[in-house]
């Protein structure tokens, strides 16, 4: 007996909204497979279930030994915006539609830049542990600042960077935009200034936020060089993806003094090794990599990968949503 049910694994990470739009699909079979799946194992499962027409992931990697595997792909949808563990020329090759959350998760980035540079400009971390260790009187050797008045310069103006340029021009700062595939009246209109030479205006930023995606362009785009231009009061944060910075070049600018602090929410390496040397310093705050994962988001993010999904599947991707563009049409 034949069947035309569409067979989905998505990653067990996907959220109610998510999974309830399926539910409601008597023509969909779900199958969930964990987070943390090793390469190996995935493409067994992919090819043990096969065919398969469609997968949702997180962190999996995916390409041609993957679509080979499921026989009969028919949609890759990240949940979240990032994908650079996917092959996307080996998805285009076969005309199928990679798709992301959208703007989903972008108020929540955007709002952990921003915490990022509050947190750094008020001293957060190291006022509260003054205080805990009996350290009070030593208060205004540390005393925080404003952005107020500061200059903030954002590294991509997408869906994430224009989010944070309205929160930081809320806080009344000036906003320098770099993203050369953006234009320039854009950028203007939103309230910002554009740079077409960021080499040449990072000496102005007193922090440097990035929102860039992570292609062969931008890996290693802040490596030592780059960071000697930023003055010694400046911080960098980095919400955006892990190799974008250089992780070495960053840790010997502040210790040298030659750069204030830095917000790192990725990492070159995910999980980074117990005992980083970047752990170690006072001006620097971390996170692991959950600047897009709020509750709420995660709640967007699932219910915006079903409705990619079951678009392409019904025969009418949700464009906005395709990174590669090509397989339209």
């Amino acid at each position: 007996m034949t069947t035309n049910k569409k067979k989905l694994l998505i990653t067990e990470s996907l959220s109610e909204p998510g999974r309830a739009l399926f539910a409601e699909r008597s023509d969909i079979d779900v199958i969930e497979f964990p987070n943390m799946i090793s390469a190996s194992d995935f493409e067994a499962l992919l090819q043990a279930e096969a065919p398969v027409h469609g997968v949702a992931l997180g962190a999996t990697r995916f390409g041609e030994a993957e679509l080979e595997a499921s026989r009969d792909m028919k949609v890759v949808a990240r949940i979240g915006v990032g994908y650079d563990a996917v092959d996307v020329p080996a998805l285009s090759k076969r005309k199928v539609p990679l798709m992301t959350a959208g703007t989903a998760n972008s108020p929540s980035v955007a709002e952990q830049a921003l915490f990022m540079m509050l947190t750094l400009a008020k001293r957060g971390v190291e006022l509260h542990a003054l205080v805990k260790t009996g350290a009070w009187a030593t208060r205004l050797g540390l005393l925080p600042f404003d952005l107020f008045g500061k200059t903030v310069l954002i590294v991509g103006f997408g869906r994430i960077g224009t989010r944070t340029a309205k929160r930081c021009l809320a806080m009344e700062m000036t906003v320098l935009v770099y993203d050369p595939y953006v234009p320039a009246a854009a950028i203007e209109a939103a309230g910002c200034e554009p740079l077409s030479d960021l080499d040449a205006m990072l000496p102005r930023a007193d922090f440097v936020s990035l929102h860039c995606p992570k292609t062969p362009e931008t890996t290693g785009m802040f490596d030592a060089a780059r960071l000697a231009k930023m003055k010694a009061t400046a911080y960098l944060i980095n919400t955006a993806r892990g190799g974008i910075v250089v992780e070495q070049a960053l840790y010997d600018a502040l210790v040298a003094g030659r750069l204030a602090g830095a917000g790192l929410d990725v990492f070159e390496v995910e999980p980074p090794p117990l005992g980083h040397k970047l752990f170690d310093l006072p001006n620097v705050i971390i996170a692991p990599h959950v600047a897009g994962v709020t509750r709420e988001a995660l709640d967007r993010m699932g219910e915006q990968t079903a409705r990619n999904m079951l678009s392409a599947l019904d025969g009418a991707p949700i464009a906005a949503n395709v990174v590669n563009q090509d397989v339209l049409g």
